[in-house]
């Protein structure tokens, strides 16, 4: 049984990376801390009294379903705006705000070394950028395995699919990530 002290550090722990998936889920800063925070909530509530060994397990099929959760609200929204709109005029444009990943996700320096820092900060951004294009299966399985480095079984468990599965993707959002480097000129 987790204490109130391990829950807590566990949370804390895990609150940046949690964030970090729900934004490349969702590219929306607003709602990406709006699915962690339901997420926490959820694992508090409901799990609380398990043991700190399966928080991080549970906690990932958590977000990842409160992520599911808001795509499926996303297109209900959809639908309903989209039969609304047909009585409404169209004199009044809608405007996208331009999405950076780079602002709002801080990169850890590891290296005093400016080059290696600017190296690393340009290599981040080129597979940030390359990591949107990837469908959103793909990109899950991605992070999960290579970014939150869970096993196999983990990221299948989570994912609700065989492991099978989750090679697929992976291997189809690897392949496409360094088929897009390979185009921006970075060696692998």
């Amino acid at each position: 049984m987790a204490t109130r002290q391990e829950l807590s550090d566990f949370l804390i722990d895990t609150e940046k990376r949690a964030y970090k998936q729900a934004l490349f889920a969702v590219h929306d800063e607003h709602m990406a801390l709006d699915i962690v925070q339901d997420s926490m909530m959820k694992l508090t509530a409901s799990y609380a009294a398990n043991p700190v060994e399966e928080l991080p397990l549970l906690f990932q099929r958590i977000l990842q379903n409160t992520i599911r959760d808001h795509y499926r609200r996303q297109k209900i929204r959809s639908l309903w705006t989209t039969l609304f709109s047909a009585f409404t005029p169209n004199d009044h444009d809608s405007h996208q705000e331009d999405f950076d990943i780079l602002e709002t996700l801080p990169i850890k320096q590891e290296s005093n070394d400016p080059d290696a820092q600017l190296e690393r900060t340009q290599l981040l951004n080129l597979i940030e950028k390359a990591m949107e294009i990837l469908p959103p299966r793909q990109r899950e399985a991605f992070v999960l395995r290579y970014w939150e480095e869970m096993s196999l079984a983990e990221t299948a468990e989570i994912m609700k699919c065989s492991e099978g599965s989750v090679k697929t993707h992976c291997s189809r959002a690897v392949h496409t990530l360094a088929t897009i480097l390979k185009e921006k000129g970075v060696k692998l």
